[in-house]
């Protein structure tokens, strides 16, 4: 009696540690009873009835990078290029990743790789090099469309190597140096250029200046001719009242003085280096004497002022000086 309870104890101990199941972290474990889903073990134990459960596929649900094996693929202008990339995803839904699809990798993988040979077969070579981007997020777009039903989640999808033939990467050397010289040889004509506007610019201002000094000196010069013949014409004025007034000595002054200016010009004549002008003071003086004269005629009907006679100053008043 005692061997059959050890023996039942045994078994109850064996029973209970087969149908102990730890799940590690990071992964999932599918139950399958008599070979039928059933649920899923999240990590930590789990317990199930041995010979009646089982455990059916343990899926990883880390994020994972599955290689895209490099291919050749012929571009739109039908330029072969050798292309490689990676793909990121992660299981969402252990079940339908389990059963869904045969071949998770795999599956991946070849959807990964003809939708890569359509998005780089639809664009020119010149594309396929420039819009990684673009390349990209298309195939994120298409990929992670396909595998929703598989509980799969693409998270990237990134080309890793663009490799063109080699004689297309000879030509594109020698385009991009052929670009370079012509940027180059762009910039150097529109630094002349430049220059060139610039120097215009700077004699166009010089004589812009140049032309507003002599307008202004112009000015002022007419302007002080304008004054020189406004205080002339005044001096004329106060000559002729002063001669219309009766005063002799008044023109006599002035005529003196046109007549000295003239002498003055003789003087100075450039025609000659030396002027023999001989000028005595008696024969201005009878000049100007004779001119007075004719001045006297001029005026004679005219009455001329007495001179006052000076008043002897009062005793209250001080005298003038």
């Amino acid at each position: 009696m005692e061997a059959a309870f050890i023996v039942l104890a045994v078994l109850a101990i064996v029973y209970v540690i087969m149908g102990v199941k730890m799940v590690t972290q990071g992964y999932q474990y599918t139950i399958e009873r008599f070979g039928k889903f059933t649920a899923v073990a999240p990590p930590g134990l789990t317990l199930i009835m041995p010979f009646v459960d089982r455990v059916g596929r343990k899926v990883n649900m880390m994020e994972q990078v599955l290689d895209i094996p490099g291919q050749e693929i012929i571009t739109k202008d039908n330029a072969m290029v050798a292309v490689d990339g990676v793909v990121f995803f992660q299981v969402l839904d252990a079940a339908k990743a389990a059963y869904e699809v045969s071949d998770l990798y795999r599956a991946i993988m070849q959807l990964s790789t003809t939708n890569l040979r359509t998005v780089m077969g639809s664009m020119d070579l010149d594309e396929t090099l420039s819009k990684r981007d673009e390349i990209n997020a298309r195939l994120l777009v298409v990929v992670d469309s396909a595998t929703e039903a598989w509980g799969v989640k693409i998270t990237r999808v990134e080309l890793k190597d663009i490799r063109p033939p080699a004689d297309i990467v000879n030509a594109m050397t020698r385009q991009m140096k052929a670009e370079r010289e012509k940027r180059a040889s762009i910039l150097e004509s529109e630094g002349a250029r430049q220059n060139s506007i610039n120097r215009a610019e700077g004699e166009k201002q010089s004589q812009i200046l140049e032309a507003e000094g002599r307008r202004e000196a112009a000015f002022r010069d007419a302007e002080a001719r304008e004054r020189a013949a406004q205080a002339e014409a005044t001096a004329t004025k106060l000559v002729s009242d002063a001669i219309e007034g009766g005063s002799a000595q008044a023109i006599n002054y002035f005529i003196a003085q046109k007549y000295v200016e003239a002498v003055a010009l003789f003087a100075t004549s450039p025609n000659a280096k030396t002027i023999l002008f001989p000028v005595e003071a008696t024969q201005l003086i009878g000049t100007l004497g004779g001119i007075g004269e004719l001045a006297r005629d001029a005026f004679k009907d005219k009455p001329v002022p007495a001179p006052v006679a000076p008043r002897r100053p009062g005793p209250f008043e001080t005298p003038a000086e």
